[in-house]
């Protein structure tokens, strides 16, 4: 693999420590994931990459991840960024942790996983809207997963709520990737993008479902396009989704996929979406 982007930050990624923190979405159903995933084996990749500093994800909704977190980005200097978790649904202790989290100097966000949560209007709850007001006030912003088809169509109401709030789209709200009905996406994304307090990252786009493998740089292209149609280069920015794209081929194919797909982007483009889109998002300083 071969990258010639002299800046590079990927935007999105995990790691995770079941010694020290609960991971209910892991099991044997994922036998590529179902491990401790620590920096040690995601640094070759990055080195091989030329990524310079990356983005890390909370990976579960509690403090003990968080620290884990935190404690991972104190220990290794390409780690510029974390996007932490509180209890938004209870926003006195929610206040209280954000208070701890921005004495830490690497905090830049937060994320709940609006996924895992059984009603799709979770984020509109009237505790969460208070939650989300706190990040708001402080000027935090907010990674939003939103992977069922009702929580890309709330975007506008969100952002309607939370109008100085922003908001990051995590994985471009997973497309259709090798399906043939590309609505209601095709509409929502763009709904979403109306809004220039909201940016959305280029990551995590393996198929929907099957077989996670199966998948070639045109299956991305034409919803890669109709992000930049929607977006811009100036509002998206690239991650890996490691190690959860180890399901989709691993990291190399993730970025030069990506790479394939803004060969014909100018340098100011590519520089955006590689770079400089996520620095400015997350306040990262090279």
């Amino acid at each position: 693999m071969t990258v010639s982007t002299a800046r590079l930050i990927d935007a999105h990624h995990h790691l995770w420590d079941r010694r020290r923190a609960s991971y209910p979405w892991l099991g044997p159903h994922l036998p590529l994931l179902d491990r401790e995933v620590l920096f040690g084996e995601l640094q070759p990749l990055l080195s091989r990459a030329g990524v310079t500093a990356t983005v890390l994800v909370q990976g579960a909704d509690n403090d003990a991840d968080t620290d884990f977190l935190l404690d991972q980005a104190a220990e290794h200097e390409e780690i510029a960024a974390v996007v932490a978790w509180i209890p938004l649904d209870e926003p006195d202790r929610a206040a209280r942790r954000l208070a701890e989290l921005r004495r830490h100097p690497k905090f830049r966000g937060i994320r709940h996983g609006i996924n895992s949560e059984p009603d799709p209007d979770w984020i509109l709850r009237p505790a969460v809207s208070e939650g989300l007001r706190l990040l708001e006030d402080e000027g935090v912003p907010f990674d939003y997963v939103p992977v069922r088809r009702r929580h890309l169509e709330i975007v506008p109401e969100l952002v309607e709520r939370h109008p100085r709030l922003r908001i990051v789209i995590d994985h471009l709200s997973k497309p259709p990737v090798r399906r043939e009905e590309r609505e209601p996406w095709w509409t929502n994304i763009a709904r979403a993008a109306e809004s220039p307090t909201v940016w959305a990252k280029v990551s995590g786009l393996m198929p929907a479902g099957g077989d996670f493998t199966v998948w070639s740089p045109d299956d991305l292209r034409p919803f890669v396009d109709r992000a930049v149609e929607a977006f811009g280069p100036s509002r998206l920015m690239w991650g890996s989704d490691w190690p959860v794209i180890d399901l989709a081929g691993g990291y190399e194919r993730a970025l030069d996929a990506a790479r394939a797909l803004t060969a014909d982007w100018s340098d100011a483009d590519r520089a955006a979406l590689f770079h400089d889109t996520a620095a400015a998002f997350y306040g990262i300083e090279q």
